[in-house]
């Protein structure tokens, strides 16, 4: 029984829309997602932010994970990955050879994107620099290192679907939404966990410990006591324009590394980010 709950899922060449690539728009999700916070090497800076050899180590409570390159190298990378391959693995957690991966690839955000946003992305991480660098292994203890295991736990979490418009918000709203709750995955750093791994959804975005087990998080809730309550809208879009509060404090850590891409994103759509995180509902966090 165990075995036949826990088959991957994956996706066919058939089951993808008919959608020519378009680079441009796969430049700019990359930019949304964040690809090269992690997947550029540790100490990367200005173009070699675009090589995506991997080998960032994350130290998290579950054991060490090794980001992978994913770069277009052909042995290293995935440049011998088909395109369904690709969207299997951002849409359903699974990779080119059936395994299951590790939800420290945020694939519970990148579920709710459009496949065509995540073919864009493809054809824009093709046309980057290969690199031959070889990432070693997960470091994982048991049962964490067993793979199917994942399969029980992506019952709860992951169903594949695409975040739908929400009739009852308004174009902006629903765009702040796509990008937060898809390739921004704001959630997945910014929301408390339970024991197994999995984010409170009644508690998302108040923050919580750092999922790497070092500092805490902010809310990013309206809370006026723990979260962002009295900012307005234009000040958290100059928190993801410059980095700087209303405090006149700046960021730091992984979310300097945030906001430089964030920087880059439309105004519109960085006012859309503002506007769909001051619409959340305001949760108290608990000062875990």
């Amino acid at each position: 029984m165990f075995w036949i709950v826990t088959i991957q899922p994956t996706l066919a060449t058939e089951d993808l829309p008919d959608h020519t690539p378009d680079v441009e728009n796969g430049a700019y999700v990359f930019l949304a997602a964040g690809c090269s916070s992690c997947h550029a090497a540790p100490d990367a800076q200005g173009d070699d932010k675009l090589v995506l050899s991997g080998g960032r180590v994350l130290a998290t409570p579950f054991g060490d994970f090794y980001v992978p390159n994913i770069s277009p190298h052909p042995d290293r990378g995935i440049g011998k990955w088909t395109l369904a391959e690709f969207v299997t693995s951002m849409k359903h957690g699974v990779g080119r050879n059936g395994e299951y991966l590790y939800p420290a690839f945020p694939y519970t955000s990148y579920q709710r994107m459009t496949n065509e946003d995540i073919i864009d992305l493809r054809a824009y991480l093709d046309t980057l620099p290969p690199s031959a660098n070889e990432v070693p292994p997960h470091k994982l203890p048991f049962p964490f290192n067993i793979r199917r295991g994942l399969g029980l736990w992506q019952l709860l979490y992951v169903d594949g679907k695409t975040l739908e418009p929400r009739p009852a918000m308004s174009p902006e709203l629903n765009r702040g939404a796509y990008l937060v709750e898809g390739p921004s995955h704001c959630g997945e750093c910014h929301s408390p966990r339970n024991v197994i791994g999995g984010i409170e959804a009644s508690r998302a975005y108040s923050g919580g410990p750092a999922p790497e087990g070092d500092g805490k998080i902010p809310n990013i809730t309206p809370d006026p006591e723990t979260g962002i309550g009295d900012w307005s809208t234009g000040e958290i879009v100059e928190l993801v324009t410059t980095g700087f509060t209303p405090e006149f404090d700046s960021v730091g850590g992984s979310m300097a590394a945030v906001v430089q891409n964030t920087a880059k994103l439309t105004p519109e759509d960085r006012s859309a980010i503002a506007a769909f995180l001051k619409s959340l509902p305001p949760v108290r966090s608990d000062g875990s």
